[in-house]
């Protein structure tokens, strides 16, 4: 069975967030800018992710392990 994969990018600072969502972030594994991570598309990570649109960039995996880009 084939699932559907996330790659999702801090692109805004940690600074100044509530803790709630620095706790959220921390939890995606998120902890630098620029940082990006790929998780499974499931509805726990997606309720993560619209407690924190603002701090994240979202896009398709594409099939490739993440980190491989030159």
């Amino acid at each position: 069975m084939s699932s559907r994969k996330l790659r999702i990018t801090l692109v805004r600072s940690r600074i100044g967030l509530k803790p709630t969502h620095v706790r959220t972030l921390d939890a995606l594994g998120l902890r630098r800018v620029r940082a990006s991570v790929v998780h499974e598309d499931t509805p726990a990570i997606r309720g993560m992710l619209a407690l924190v649109p603002y701090a994240v960039r979202v896009e398709p995996a594409g099939g490739e392990p993440a980190g491989s880009r030159a």
